[in-house]
């Protein structure tokens, strides 16, 4: 028994030194390629793949929920939406692509999803649309304002997809309408989780309806989110 304790001790060890091993590279490459971090968020982007292995090991924030096919009540594209810009769209420019709503912060362990958020975006865009709401919701993390804040997506991860004025997305009298009706049943049909952290992400449907729900760890390349939108 102290023989096998010993040898878990030693692979706990050598698997330790090689997450900080590529936390230590990850760093190095962020320094020379980040344009506007502040060090907490080099570090932040640099530890991005060692907390996204150690939530995957430990299932922290990886819930996700489906509901196929429910009509909502009220139609989503009629909801008010203001670009990170101060402009008005309407929403209803989306209809017949999918929409993938995600709340975002800079200052967050999971603000490297917006690399990835990215990405997905520019293979997609014929049939995919991806809003960012930016939040000051969790522990400060998004104390910007909407300029610095769609600066620092610009620069450092080429965000092109539409980023909205920073708002409440968590429940509460002051809570986005978008949000609002993404986390009540009586508005999209099925759904009451608000998000818990960062970087949750809501899917809706080519005809607006909401189908699917997936927490800050299911990252938007997993295979959960690659099926839903590929459905």
């Amino acid at each position: 028994m102290q023989m096998k304790n010993k040898k878990w001790v030693k692979w706990m060890g050598v698997l330790l030194l090689l997450v900080l091993l590529s936390c230590s590279l990850n760093i190095f490459k962020t320094k020379k390629n980040s344009n506007s971090m502040t060090t907490r968020q080099k570090i932040l982007k640099a530890g991005y793949p060692a907390m996204m292995w150690f939530t995957k090991l430990t299932g922290v924030n990886s819930k996700a929920l489906s509901n196929k096919g429910v009509t909502a009540p009220e139609s989503f594209y009629n909801l008010p939406a203001v670009l990170i810009d101060d402009s008005t769209i309407n929403l209803d420019q989306y209809k017949g692509k999918k929409i993938l709503l995600v709340n975002t912060a800079s200052d967050c362990g999971y603000t490297g999803q917006y690399e990835q958020l990215e990405k997905l975006y520019r293979q997609n865009r014929e049939k995919l649309v991806i809003l960012g709401f930016p939040a000051n919701d969790f522990k400060g993390q998004e104390k910007g304002t909407d300029l610095a804040i769609a600066s620092f997506c610009k620069l450092n991860y080429g965000v092109s997809f539409p980023l909205f004025k920073k708002s409440k997305v968590i429940n509460g009298t002051d809570q986005n309408e978008i949000f609002k009706w993404l986390s009540q049943k009586n508005k999209n049909g099925w759904n009451e989780q608000a998000p818990t952290w960062n970087f949750c992400k809501y899917l809706i449907d080519e005809q607006g309806r909401l189908t699917h729900f997936f927490a800050s760890s299911v990252e938007p390349s997993s295979q959960e989110v690659l099926a839903a939108i590929n459905q």
